[in-house]
């Protein structure tokens, strides 16, 4: 899920079966090398994916010292909470979740909510 809050947003996975011990390593293995490759300005993954860049993306690039990437462990699962101070940086967050959530069909609202 891509979630989108006033102070940036989340990418947010669950596994099926909580109860799945492979699937909850794998899924917050995955989504701390996200957090780690975002804040270094690696968007290398999502570019493979959608095989382009993003919206946003060139942007969270040039304003990665603004932006925390932050990985958190959930009940079902993880995430990665990205924030950032920035009404700019706040606004290419924004961008690249909608677009995430577009492109992947999540059904997520793209709406701002509280995380």
């Amino acid at each position: 899920h891509f979630r989108l809050s006033a102070d940036g947003g989340a990418i947010e996975v669950v596994a099926n079966d909580p109860q799945d011990a492979a699937s909850l390593e794998q899924i917050r293995r995955h989504l701390t090398q996200i957090a780690n490759q975002f804040s270094s300005g690696d968007f290398t993954l999502p570019q493979r994916i959608h095989a382009q860049t993003p919206p946003g993306v060139l942007m969270l690039k040039g304003l990665k010292a603004h932006i925390k990437y932050q990985y958190e462990d959930t009940e079902n699962g993880g995430r990665v909470r990205i924030t950032s101070g920035s009404q700019q940086a706040r606004d290419a967050i924004h961008r690249f979740l909608r677009f995430q959530i577009s492109d992947h069909q999540t059904g997520d609202s793209g709406k701002i909510e509280r995380i």
